[in-house]
């Protein structure tokens, strides 16, 4: 992400070995005010020293150290003299690299950890004893050189935290970036002020005018086919493409069928009564849609299935639109960098997790694509949208994934999983309005699973289908909590459900985290 540089006197390099964290641990060094970049891991020590960083940080990865061909930099890295701070997959390989013992996919650990601090040290200083963390690695290292001092352990990672002041190399196995490891910043301002003795000499400013000159300079005189969904990501990049570009931008919204109940009204009401959009465009493809995605099951053909035909749906729209106005060369999107990053975009290390339908477009394209959010998080845009004035029924809105409640349908899309889907959506998100919770989780909706399980109704046996509940506390989507509703709600939302959503005789309540769970089923 380009932002404007007022001033640069020091910097923190990271290295980025396919870790889905990786531009988290960029993006909280800069909140500190310290300038940060990313490199690859396998940057060659020349384009490392043209940086001049004053300290390094090694990110997480989804390969063990051990695989063939796992990511590595280059040994000689640790020998700079440069403080080095190694993250999850960044310690293993710093603990491989001292001849210490690293144990492949022995010991798990995922989610909330007890971490067990048995020294603060330089790296660890103002943390308590016991203290939360977030894990989420399979690899540990179980033995290091006598030089290196351990700092801190859980239950199952005897190593969770080291130093060596001497050689200046640290290392945690919690990502110290998310949000849910409380004191992750007091350690990452540890390691970048206490350590790397960086200052706080970076600003940004202005992003919103710097990205709608971006959008100039790109679209030049021509004009743009903008998909919107209604969701905070699409509404605020249509903004963005209307202030760059004015009347040139044409809005268009794709009922696939696999919108929410009463969500197309909304949508078109809000962009023609409120955002006042010139040109606003209701496409209802959702027999297309429907028709591809009879007998499919597998998520990511799904999800190819969706993204390619969304595609179609637009060209074919540009197709009639340009018969009247000309110039339409590129396609706008609402990607966000959550969106890439799970779709493995950013990195060839990096593990694929699945692919979002904005993602998996198809090889041969009339349009260009241009997404002026790509680099940006969940809270970035909501941030982004206040200066654009976006309206705040819009900013509070939950995500709602572009392929809509397919995937949110484990397995086959029918008609009558629709159907039953949407009402118990429906119930669920106007309990949580009503109740208050719904601003304070960050996405919350139904799911059906495609089970049927056994219950009775009237003293008759039935054999229905099973809904899951999912609610999460998040501020970026990387990291996510389940949302911890009071059992009264839950139970007035299940005996709603059960007694009017024709179908359904079990309801579930998902409280997994994320990760290693994601917060969409599929």
């Amino acid at each position: 992400m380009d932002f404007i540089l007022v001033w640069k006197v020091t910097m923190i390099l990271v290295l980025n070995f396919g870790g889905q964290y990786v531009h988290l641990i960029a993006r909280r060094v800069r909140e500190f005010g310290v300038y940060s970049e990313i490199l690859p891991c396998d940057a060659s020590l020349r384009e490392i020293g043209k940086l001049k960083p004053d300290g390094i940080i090694l990110s997480g990865g989804p390969a063990s150290v051990y695989e063939h061909n796992a990511p590595a930099m280059d040994k000689k890295v640790l020998d700079l003299g440069i403080p080095i701070l190694g993250i999850c997959y960044g310690l293993q390989l710093i603990g491989k690299f001292v001849n210490g013992e690293v144990l492949g996919g022995k010991l798990k650990e995922f989610g909330k950890k007890e971490l067990i601090v048995k020294k603060n040290g330089r790296l660890l200083k103002g943390m308590s004893k016991k203290e939360q963390v977030w894990m989420s690695h399979g690899d540990l290292v179980a033995k290091l050189p006598k030089d290196f001092e351990i700092l801190a352990s859980t239950d199952t990672c005897p190593i969770a935290a080291f130093e060596n002041n001497e050689r200046k190399i640290y290392g945690i196995q919690f990502h110290a970036e998310v949000v849910h490891t409380p004191k992750g910043s007091q350690v990452l301002q540890n390691f970048v002020f206490g350590i790397c003795k960086a200052k706080k000499d970076w600003h940004i400013k202005n992003l919103s005018k710097k990205l709608i000159k971006e959008i100039k300079n790109e679209v030049g005189k021509n004009s743009v086919i903008m998909g919107v969904s209604g969701g905070v990501d699409s509404t605020v990049a249509a903004t963005l493409m209307h202030k760059a570009i004015g009347n040139r931008v044409y809005c268009v919204f794709v009922d696939h069928g696999l919108i929410r109940k009463g969500e197309a009204e909304e949508i078109k009401n809000f962009f023609e009564k409120k955002l006042k959009f010139r040109h606003f465009y209701f496409v209802d493809a959702s027999g297309i849609f429907l028709g591809k995605l009879g007998g499919i099951a597998d998520p990511e053909e799904k999800r190819k299935i969706i993204g390619h035909t969304f595609i179609e749906v637009f060209e074919n729209k540009v197709i009639e639109l340009e018969k009247k106005h000309k110039n339409i060369k590129f396609l706008g999107q609402g990607t966000i960098y959550p969106d890439r990053i799970e779709s493995a975009q950013p990195s060839k290390y990096a593990s694929k997790i699945k692919s979002h339908h904005n993602i998996t477009l198809p090889d041969k394209m009339k349009l260009k694509v241009i997404e002026p959010l790509k680099e940006l998080y969940k809270d970035e845009v909501r941030k982004l949208g206040k200066e654009l004035k976006v309206p705040a029924e819009i900013l509070n809105r939950h995500p709602f994934p572009g392929p809509g409640l397919s995937i949110r349908i484990l397995g086959e899309v029918t008609e009558e999983r629709l159907r039953i889907l949407r009402e118990a959506d429906y119930i669920f998100i106007e309990e949580l309005k009503k109740s208050n919770y719904y601003n304070k989780t960050w996405q919350s909706f139904a799911a059906l699973l495609p089970v049927k399980a056994v219950g009775v109704m009237g003293d008759a046996r039935t054999y229905e289908y099973v809904i899951s509940l999912r609610a999460v506390t998040s501020i970026d989507a990387m990291t996510a909590d389940w949302a911890k509703l009071p059992n009264e709600l839950l139970e007035k939302i299940s005996n709603r459900i059960i007694n009017e959503v024709g179908g359904v005789n079990r309801v579930l309540y998902d409280i997994s985290q994320k990760p290693p769970a994601t917060i969409e089923y599929e």
